[in-house]
């Protein structure tokens, strides 16, 4: 298996992770913590404490980055040029996987310059696969 097809899928599992631990904490502050209702929870995260808010930004993250990436996975696969992604693209699994823990971990200055900086290396990686791919 190439690693541009690991990294889309390393990077969409990460997303269902990030779902699974996002719907856990949020049953349990439905029915132990804090008794928000199930029906009535914020979907950015803004009703939930701390922990529950990071993770749910981290998976929101990574669902508004997801489909981006994919595409330029999927237009290399077409365009019969995956030889563009294979020297870096686990990069951007690794950067994803970096920005989300440090998302979850803290919110202090410190951290979200990581966080932005983990983002900024996604962002110049697949904006570089879109250039080179360009005929």
């Amino acid at each position: 298996m190439n690693d541009a097809v690991i990294a889309l899928a390393g990077f969409a599992g990460w997303t269902l992770i990030l779902a699974l631990i996002m719907i856990s904490f949020r049953f349990m502050n439905s029915f132990g913590g804090e008794k928000i209702p199930l029906n009535a929870f914020s979907p950015d995260g803004d009703d939930l404490p701390g922990f529950g808010r990071r993770v749910t930004r981290a998976h929101l993250n990574c669902v508004e980055t997801l489909p981006v990436f994919a595409a330029i996975v999927v237009a290399a696969s077409m365009s019969g040029q995956m030889h563009v992604l294979e020297a870096t693209v686990i990069y951007v699994l690794y950067a994803r996987l970096a920005q989300s823990i440090v998302h979850m971990v803290s919110a202090t200055v410190p951290a979200v310059f990581i966080r932005g900086s983990l983002f900024t290396v996604q962002v110049v990686l697949m904006l570089f696969y879109v250039v080179k791919l360009f005929p």
